[in-house]
Formats: C-alpha cells, structure tokens, sequence
C-alpha cells in the first residue's frame, strides 16, 4: 500500500489517518455481522417499503472517517461542487490510492485473456431512487442505444468500434470489443457513471422504442431541437426535467429552479454504515447557480456554504482563513493532483508555417523552458508549498520517475538566450524582443480559460520570464464556447490548461499531454495528427516519425495484458517527454483549499483533489455529517 495517510478531523475528534477501510473493498453487511438497518426519520411516514426491503439483498458497508454520523441537514454548495460532493456511483470504485480498483455496483468483474470482453456481474436487489430493479440492461441500452447509436455519437472512440454489450443474464453482462481494451475496466471506475441510465425511464426518448415521428412531436412539444438533446440535457441533470430520471446517487434532484437545483436523499441507496444506519446521513442538498468566482469565494469565507471546493483558489488561502475567526467555517488545505497548474500547449500543426518549424526545433522548448523560474514561482503564488517540475505522473503512479518531472526545470536564462541565439532569432529592432532570422516579427499569442487552477497569475509570470530572453508572449482570455471554436479549427497558437490524467486511473487509459492520440478544446497541440491516427490515415495528417512511434507505443499500452510491460511501455512514453518537452510544466502538486461548516463532520482535513479521482469519491461524501444533526 502506498504511503499517503493523511490527518483529518472526524466525529468531534482527532483522527490520525485515513481508514485502512479506503483502501480496500467495501464489506457486505452479512460479512460485519449486520442483520437489522435504519433509516433517517426524515424518511418515516413516507409511504415507503420498509428499508430492508429497499436496500439491496446485502448492503454495502462503507467506513465513515472517525465515529459514525447521524442524520439530518440540508448542505448548501455551488452548482459547481455537485460533482465533487456527493458520490457518484460506478460499476466499480478507485481506492483512496489512487491505483486499484474495487467492486461498487458490480460485486464482481473479469477480463478474459485476450482482454477483447470484459465481464460484470452486479449485486443483487439494487434499486433506482424509483424502486425499480438495476439490471443488466440499463447498461446495454446505454453502451449499444446511445454510445453506438450514429445518430447519438456520429463519432464513437476508436476502441469503441464494433464494440457491442451482451446480456448473460439480469445481473451479468458483458462488453465485448473487437481489439483488446482491458483498460476499460478504468472507465468502468471513474467514468462508469456516464454507462448507466435506467432504461425504462430513457427508453420513452428513443427511436427504437418510440415511433420516430411521435417522438418527434413529443420532444417538439418540449422545446428540444432533438431527442439527443433532450437525453444528453437530461442525462447531465441541467434541466428541470432532469428531476424524473431515477438516479444510483446518494441524493436524488427533486426540482430545478434557473438559479437553484434541490436534492433529496436517495430512499433506494444501496450502502449503509457499519451501524446498519443507511447513507447518507445529509437528508437534502441545496444547490446554487453562482457564476462569479470572487462571489463564490466570499460566501465560503463568511460561512454561506456548507462545502465550497471547486472554484477556489490557492491564493484564496489567507482570506478564508481569516473567515475561520469566525467560528463558522473550517479551512482544510488538500493537494491538488494535477502534476502541474499549467500545461503550456505548442501548437506543433499551428498554420504560422514559420512558428510551427521554430516549436518542432526542442532547443526553443528547451530555452522556455529553462527560463522558467519556478522556485520563484512556486513562492509567489504557492507560498512555497507547490513543487516545481514538468508535466509527468503523480508521484503515487507506477509510472513516475524523479527524473521526468525534473528535466530541463532549472532555472538558467544565460543559456535559454544561447540557445535562442543559436537558433538565429536576434533582436534586429533593438526593443529587446527578438525577430526571426529573416527579421520579421515573432509573437506568440496564447488563448486559455482561467478556470480551476491559477492560469492568469502563473502565466503573467510566464510571460515576464519569456520577454525577459526576448520572446514575445501576447495572452489572450477567452471562453469555453470561443476556445472550443478555435481550438476545432486549428487556430491557436498556444494554449494552456492544467495536468490532470497522470494518476493510474487515467494515464495509461489516454496519455493525453504526451502522444497524439486525443486533441479538445483543452488539448491543441497536434489536432491534425490526431484526426490521421483516429481515422487510420483518412484526414489529417500523418505525423512525424517520433509521433507514431509514439503513438504505436500508446496502442501496445493499451492493448498489452501485462502490467509490467504496461508500466514500462508508459515510462517510455513520459521520458520522450522529458527529453523533448512536448508540453512544458511549471509547479504542480500545489495546496487546495476546502471550505466546510465548523459542524460538518467527516471530511479528511488532508486529501488529494482533482478529476483522476471524482475529487471526493474516495473520501466517501455519503458519510459526511452535520454535527447534531444540523437543520436550515
């Protein structure tokens, strides 16, 4: 087991390390020894079956941070944190390692030998917040209905092609591929959520089970330009009718307002705690549209919300701990995952023909690179709690190596300006910028959103540490909408997103910032060379040699059933990175802050945050409580 215990503060006392429990397979309750259960009493008198009868044959025991919980409360959050408070339930579940995965939903899972067919088999007795059973084919209607479904996805992934889910039984099934993918069973984990939906439910929305032309109408009549819009809307909860489909989640949506979502906890949830008390032990949640960052903030540190995480920053710290004198909130300071705040993107299929050949040369990366001063950065911004390095793997992966994260990271601008000069790019004007060595202009513009980690503040630093070896650095703030634009048709010179995807989770399922086989509105580095590889050479444009050979790496990882060759496929890829600096770092690992009520219990006060791990997923958000049993 890896050495990441934290100190955290539960049940009105000190707890020293995260429960032993989090790293391992949850408990059936015939396992404990549990045989009678409970319910919250905001339950009683609700008309409902008895709450034996609506948790699953044998529940799932879940080990809560210190003492067990009581019910009651209503927690107030942003829209933003509803992905990072409560759980989110997938056939399987990642450890608090951030490496194994564990039976969730599916009490059992095989890969067969030629990794071509994944199998699972789901507990028995688990119910939709409706009451209806889950089955089998709430998967299959998902995975072959929609995900295979033309009209649904025009372009599935590639591994996904002549892909198909086969029912065994109610309770088992199975995903079969035409090439081998025994890493889905990492999807399975962290993105598993988005494979199931009740299809007794969604089936009313679907042409294969609803005469096109009434369906038509229907959807028509609802306001919706197509019955694939309405299923996305409805399947990500952003309208009001999301409300009707039943959900796995510990709480359910009851209603939508324009500004504020309502939850209500789920009566058919399938865990319960090692008291046979079912979860969750928060009775409702109330979620509010706030779009402003700085607002956000502010409610958090005058007690507003009750969990406030997602859109704070770093260099919020001293602000919401000045918020703690009050006695209404807690400050607990996490880390984030991401292996740097900022991933600086060069455009290598950028249409500047000129700038394009001046990226491809590794002496400009490394000049960028070297100019960087990291240190300083790390103590301006992170009050030196951060760590200086390149876009690698997180320290807890089989993948990482020292050596990687700190390639080309010293700080060294007397070389950065040799190796610029030897490049032939002088300062013809004398304004201190240097031109190309026909003597026009170089500038280089860089697009990114500001959203998540500090990207404005690094990059204002970026940009002085550049100018001050005579590169030109233009930044240029835009939107989601406007970089999803500009990023599809090829029209950025740079961008800047922050280094999520190098846990074990995620890195050997999509190693994103390293090989050309994904691109996004976040990812622009070789768009045309990631259309070459997903269309087998029918559009964009075939890569370089080091590309494919990468990317040929990419498929034998993939593919491979051997975990040792896995790993040692995957530390080849990141050492190309190291060498040749695909993408450039600059601090990562760096403190998060996590805003709770002074009477929430359960949260660690230490944690690691970022989307490898659903943020809060194996810190078990069902088991939070109100101390007392806290009422708005």
């Amino acid at each position: 087991m890896l050495e990441i215990y934290a100190p955290a503060f539960a049940g009105g006392r000190e707890a020293t390390a995260w429960p032993q429990a989090w790293f391992e397979p949850a408990p059936k309750a015939s396992e404990v020894g549990l045989t009678s259960f409970t319910q919250s009493p905001v339950l009683d008198g609700k008309g409902l079956p008895p709450v034996a009868e609506r948790l699953p044959d044998d529940p799932v025991v879940v080990t809560p941070l210190g003492e067990p919980g009581v019910y009651g409360g209503i927690a107030r959050i942003t829209t933003n944190e509803w992905l990072t408070f409560p759980n989110v339930e997938s056939p399987l579940t990642i450890s608090a390692d951030m490496r194994t995965f564990m039976p969730n939903l599916a009490e059992s899972w095989t890969v067969s030998p030629d990794g071509k067919v994944i199998t699972l088999k789901l507990r028995k007795g688990l119910k939709w917040s409706d009451g209806s059973p889950l089955t089998s084919d709430d998967f299959l209607f998902v995975f072959n209905d929609l995900w295979m479904n033309e009209e649904f996805t025009p372009v599935p992934p590639r591994e996904h092609l002549g892909a198909r889910a086969v029912k065994i039984d109610d309770l088992t099934f199975s995903y079969v591929f035409s090439e081998p993918y025994p890493l889905f069973v990492n999807r399975l984990a962290h993105y598993g959520n988005f494979l199931i939906d009740s299809k007794q439910y969604y089936k009313q929305f679907h042409p294969s089970y609803v005469d096109r032309e009434e369906l038509s109408e229907r959807i028509a009549d609802m306001g919706y330009i197509s019955w694939m819009a309405y299923v996305e809307a409805s399947r990500r909860g952003s309208i009001a009718e999301s409300a009707n489909a039943p959900t796995l989640d510990a709480h359910r949506m009851v209603k939508r307002t324009v500004s504020t979502i309502y939850y209500e906890r789920n009566p058919y949830y399938f865990k319960v705690d090692p008291l046979g008390q079912q979860l969750p032990y928060i009775d409702g949640v109330i979620s509010e549209e706030v779009e402003s960052k700085e607002v956000i903030t502010t409610m958090a540190a005058t007690g507003q919300l009750d969990f406030s995480a997602f859109e704070l920053r770093t260099q919020d710290i001293p602000l919401l701990k000045l918020g703690e004198k009050t006695g209404a909130i807690k400050v607990h300071v996490w880390r984030r995952l991401h292996s740097s705040d900022i991933v600086i993107q060069f455009n290598f299929n950028t249409q500047d023909e000129a700038l394009g050949e001046l990226y491809w040369d590794v002496r400009f990366r490394r000049a960028l690179s070297i100019a960087l001063n990291r240190d300083e950065m790390n103590q301006l911004i992170y009050f030196g709690r951060g760590t200086p390095r390149q876009v690698t793997a997180h320290p807890t992966s089989r993948f990482h190596v020292d050596e990687h994260a700190t390639a080309w990271t010293q700080h060294d601008p007397d070389e950065a300006r040799r190796l610029l000069d030897e490049l032939g790019l002088r300062d013809v004007t004398g304004d201190g910028l240097r031109e190309y060595p026909d003597g026009s202009q170089l500038t280089i513009t860089v697009e990114y959103i500001d959203w998540e980690t500090p990207k404005g503040i690094n990059m204002e630093l970026v940009e002085s540490y550049w100018r001050a070896i005579g590169i030109d650095l233009r930044q240029k703030l835009t939107d989601s909408n406007i970089q999803t634009a500009r990023a599809g048709a090829n029209q950025m010179q740079m961008t800047v997103w922050h280094a999520d995807i190098v846990t074990d989770v995620l890195l050997p399922l999509n190693p994103y910032w390293w090989v050309p086989v994904a691109s996004g509105w976040h990812n622009t580095m070789w768009n045309d060379w990631v259309r070459w590889y997903r269309t087998e050479g029918r559009l964009g444009m075939e890569p370089p040699p080091v590309m494919r050979q990468l990317q040929d790496w990419n498929d034998q990882m993939r593919f491979t059933m051997d975990e040792d060759e896995r790993t040692r496929i995957g530390k080849q890829i990141l050492k190309s990175n190291a060498e040749n600096l695909w993408t450039l770092g600059a601090v990562g690992l760096a403190p998060h802050p996590m805003v709770v009520s002074s009477r929430l219990r359960g949260v660690p006060h230490d944690g690691i945050w970022g989307w490898d791990n659903r943020w809060t997923l194996s810190y078990h958000p069902s088991t939070w409580y109100f101390e007392g049993g806290r009422t708005h």
